[in-house]
């Protein structure tokens, strides 16, 4: 078998709660990426929008996870760290952003865009100014309801405008891994592990195939 185009490389995977707590994405997607020959640092930042990758803000939970490491689960006392800060200490070949749903505002009757606008280019800009390239993983569709109101229609439209507004990151359609509603839910808006495992295998493909990796991977 032919080794993974990820192989070798250091990837720094940073999002929200989907990649905080345990039986979430962080477990398989991390597993994941390790086994297929890269060096991963995941980091996640329950309810943190873009922006607050940028200066240490409060969050309600956090973790981080380095390589083959135990990773490590905070609570209240969590901050995030900006993201020029983790791509100094860890050095990562690319950065790969799995943030969504914190923008969705699924119980507002608009989406605003205007603000989700100015928080995708906040981020983006960062990283750019680090000369690092990145990957942008849109949300994957939920189940209608649940606490956060989260439905399809809104779902659709913002991983429309973020496809159109995360350059000079790559972008990974997650809408595109599965029909409205097939991956089971236990709120809305977070997956039963079956759906995180499917999601996860989905994303590693994804990258194994993205034109960002492959650049890198360019002899």
């Amino acid at each position: 078998m032919s080794a993974s185009i990820l192989a070798g490389l250091t990837l720094l995977v940073i999002g929200e709660s989907h990649m905080t707590l345990a039986n979430y994405l962080r477990e398989p997607l991390h597993a994941s990426l390790l086994a297929k020959g890269a060096q991963v640092y995941s980091v996640g930042a329950c309810g943190a929008s873009p922006a607050r990758w940028l200066k240490p803000t409060p969050i309600d939970c956090g973790a981080r996870q380095a390589g083959k490491e135990k990773p490590v689960i905070q609570g209240r006392e969590a901050r995030t760290t900006p993201i020029a800060e983790l791509i100094a200490k860890d050095k990562p070949d690319a950065v790969v952003i799995i943030i969504g749903d914190t923008m969705g505002s699924y119980d507002k009757p608009a989406f605003p865009k205007t603000w989700a606008w100015q928080e995708i280019t906040a981020l983006t800009r960062a990283v750019a100014a680090t000369h690092t390239p990145c990957v942008w993983v849109g949300p994957a569709w939920g189940t209608e309801g649940g606490k956060y109101g989260k439905n399809h229609p809104r779902t659709q439209l913002l991983s429309g405008f973020l496809a159109s507004n995360v350059a000079p990151c790559s972008y990974i359609d997650s809408l595109k891994f599965s029909q409205p509603g097939q991956w089971a839910t236990i709120d809305g808006q977070h997956f039963t592990q079956a759906g995180y495992a499917a999601w996860s295998q989905a994303i590693v493909s994804a990258l194994e195939h993205d034109p960002t990796i492959k650049a890198i991977k360019k002899p």
